[in-house]
């Protein structure tokens, strides 16, 4: 066969297998689109860069297992897991990949004493909660739950509790086991290691299908770069692939794919024209402009909160502004019924929080502390990493669970110090330390009660004393 017509088909082939901008879209309606796939794509891209860290990338210090396989953590999360923003530190987490595309994944989970909060907060790629198991839907008898891919027609066998469908292929899950104090942590082991995982065959003690072919996933953005590199654009299309088209969004996959935003291509960067290129990069700052300022219009002003921003498709309903504030303010938050987490970005007077500079107190009457009907907390994060803040007692958070060694003032009152420095051996026990610059925190109310989700009990404000 002639050398040439064999190099003519690889060129074609490549060509294929790539996608640029078609020629007739303008730098304009390239620019729009491209600022609707980013806030659209952000959730997942930054969703692959944690599961990548987690479960893909065994060099990385935060990695725990492959995909399919449980890992537990025996210990609540501090200031050196880093792969996470805005990670709680009340619950000790049991993390998971799941790769759906051959068969159902069962959770089986013991049963747990009734006072212990649990749940197992199901995440598809989009970075919609798909369902959460727990206390709250199923109790605390335990049970067997088989996750099952947008794929699978087979047969529910006996023995399964529920049966839960996920709308992608790749999903991750993470179990919350509730820490009551420090000396509770065996207990918490003992429940951890008996949540087991195993394919749907394994479950049946049958032979297991065929495997799906080994995925090579890209390297992922830094956190930094996500924000400005093209390449974005690149690693959505890969990891759409595994993202069958929803059916409201047929027509918006179809504008995505004007700008070359096709599942499983190649986003082909080099052939852009100058127009095109820097109308694309315009778009990914209009994204990052619109969405800074519904962080200041609705977020910060408490119009909009996680009860808004987490949950299933159906309750976010295509919001996709509210999906990326949910990835970048929280990624993984739980949805309100489960949780919700009143931010604190400003202080009482509408500034920026910044403990180089200031001191803070935040003080709660009994009657006025987060209404719930499992626990509460205050979670302090460093700036502008979104991480927990290293600090001299290693003193992450102040919870309902530390109420007893919390110091009362004279009405019974509780005042939290949020401050770089000590307030004072006399008040240590009461002191959530900031870093030594800007910083926000996260008031965590584990199933809320209405009065938490209906608007009629307030976060307290917090105060700057200095």
């Amino acid at each position: 066969m002639n050398i040439k017509f064999l190099i003519g088909l690889g060129l074609i082939a490549f060509v294929l297998g790539c996608q640029s901008p078609k020629t007739e879209v303008t730098p304009e309606e390239a620019r729009r689109i491209a600022k609707e796939a980013y806030i659209y794509g952000f959730p997942l891209v930054d969703n692959m860069r944690v599961q990548y860290a987690y479960f893909i990338d065994k060099n990385d210090p935060d990695y725990k297992a492959p995909y399919n396989i449980l890992y537990n953590i025996p210990r609540v999360f501090t200031s050196q897991d880093k792969a996470i923003q805005t990670a709680n530190s009340d619950t000790p987490y049991s993390w998971i990949g799941l790769d759906l595309r051959t068969e159902p994944i069962v959770f089986t989970v013991p049963p747990i004493e009734k006072d212990r909060y649990w749940s197992l907060q199901l995440i598809d790629l989009y970075t919609h909660n798909f369902d959460i198991p727990g206390t709250r839907t199923d109790g605390n008898n335990g049970g067997s739950f088989l996750i099952a891919g947008p794929n699978w027609k087979g047969e529910i066998p006996e023995g399964i509790t529920r049966v839960i469908r996920c709308e992608t292929e790749i999903a991750s899950a993470q179990f919350r086991t509730q820490l009551f104090d420090p000396a509770d942590l065996e207990n918490v082991k003992k429940i951890q290691e008996q949540y087991i995982v195993k394919p749907l065959s394994a479950f049946l003690n049958q032979p297991a299908p065929k495997a799906a072919p080994e995925i090579n996933f890209p390297k992922p953005l830094t956190p930094e770069t996500q924000r400005t590199s093209l390449e974005f654009f690149s690693l959505l299309n890969f990891y759409l692939q595994f993202c069958p088209t929803h059916p409201s969004e047929k027509d918006l996959r179809e504008q995505f794919a004007k700008i070359g935003l096709v599942p499983g291509k190649t986003f082909d960067t080099v052939s852009l024209s100058p127009e095109i290129k820097d109308a694309l990069n315009a778009g990914i700052e209009d994204a990052w402009k619109e969405f800074e300022a519904f962080n200041t219009n609705e977020i910060k002003t408490g119009k909009v909160g996680s009860a808004e921003a987490f949950g299933t498709r159906e309750h976010l309903n295509n919001n996709y502004m509210f999906r990326m504030a949910g990835a970048v303010l929280g990624i993984y938050g739980l949805s309100k019924e489960e949780a919700i987490y009143p931010i604190y970005q400003t202080d009482s007077e509408g500034q920026p929080l910044n403990a180089a500079t200031n001191k803070y107190t935040l003080t709660m009457k009994s009657d006025e502390m987060p209404p719930v009907n499992a626990f509460w907390s205050y979670t302090m994060y460093e700036l502008p990493a979104r991480i927990m803040t290293e600090n001299p007692i290693n003193r992450y958070l102040i919870n309902s669970a530390m109420l007893p060694n919390l110091k009362r003032n004279p009405d019974n009152s509780i005042t939290i110090y949020i401050q770089h420095e000590s307030p004072g051996k006399d008040k240590e026990s009461n002191w959530l330390p900031a870093p030594n610059g800007p910083f926000f925190f996260v008031n965590r109310l584990y199933l809320p009660k209405p009065e938490a989700l209906n608007g009629t009990w307030k976060p307290k404000p917090l105060v700057r004393v200095q």
